[in-house]
Parts: structure tokens; sequence; C-alpha cells
């Protein structure tokens, strides 16, 4: 059975980008040889979905982010990708989580952005958050859960406070009927 997990870093006022789509403010916990147990957390799964906007900023990085993994961009929009390792989506996302089930791919990272997100919320296809807050006010920009957002309840896995500031904090779905 496919598990989907929202693994994803948000400011303290609940932004997951600026309003231009920037993701600067995220490198003020740079640290050598720390990296949050994303090393950890990208072994364990087996694809990527993510938003049009998500890609085309992954697209900016100077190395594909996501490499040797499957990679779903949910778009409506006529995108093309030289690497066989992308591919573009335009089904509900319902429809097109059971496509990725069915080709044996089980542990899912939702990448974002947060109209994506929303959407799997909306269907309750989200199955753990790994939210790390990042200690910044934003002010202003892209929220990790736009509104309208249904109720969903959350279990406290665990958590986990780093010497930079960076709280994450890990959940399971508990979803209501």
């Amino acid at each position: 059975m496919t598990k989907v997990t929202l693994y994803i870093a948000a400011s303290l006022d609940g932004y997951i980008a600026r309003n231009d789509g920037g993701i600067d403010w995220l490198s003020i916990l740079d640290t050598d040889g720390e990296d949050y147990g994303y090393s950890a957390f990208y072994e364990s799964i087996d694809a990527i979905v993510l938003g049009s906007k998500t890609y085309q900023v992954g697209l900016g990085f100077d190395q594909w982010p996501y490499p040797g993994k499957k990679s779903f961009v949910f778009t409506q929009r006529h995108l093309q990708s030289d690497r066989d390792d992308v591919v573009f989506v335009s089904d509900p996302v319902k429809q097109a989580l059971a496509n990725i089930e069915a080709q044996g791919l089980e542990n899912i990272w939702l990448v974002g952005g947060g109209a994506l997100i929303n959407s799997f919320l909306q269907h309750r296809l989200i199955d753990e958050y790994i939210i790390s807050t990042i200690p910044i006010i934003l002010g202003g920009g892209i929220y990790l859960f736009p509104s309208p957002t249904p109720e969903e309840k959350l279990e406290l896995i665990n958590s986990k406070q780093y010497p930079g500031g960076l709280l994450q904090a890990h959940y399971r779905s508990i979803h209501l009927s």
C-alpha cells in the first residue's frame, strides 16, 4: 500500500516560499555535516510528487535535486523534460496516485507546493507529515496549508530540535470521517 509523506520546511509563520517562489531563506541553517535527517528520508522513498512551480524551482539548482528517483510533476501546462525520470501528470491526484502505486512505487514524497499539498489534503491522501520549522518569520509568501484546508487530526510520532534552531516534528494522520 502506498504511503505519502509530506516532508517540507516552513517558516515559523507557516510559509514554504516567498511570494516569488524563492527559498533562499532556507540557507540560514546551512551547516557542514548536518542534513536534518534528509539523507535517511531520501533513501526511504521510492518516488516524488511535486507541482509544476516547485519543479521549476528545482530546475534552477546547479544539479537536479532528486537524482535516482522518479519524479511525477502535477501540471495542466504542456511542460517537457529531457530527463527520463521526470513524468508530467495531469490526472486528478487520486487517480494519479493509483497509477503511481500500480507501478510498484510505495513510499512517496510529497514535495510541494501549497496547491498540490491542498489537493492531497482534500482527498485525505497524506499519511505522514515531517515538518521542519525554520526559526524565521517571513511575513508573507506561499502558505504551507493554503485556505481552504480540511481539518485533519494528527498524532505526533516524534520531534527533534537541532542546535541551529530548526524544530522537526513527525506526525501520522488520523483520518477523520
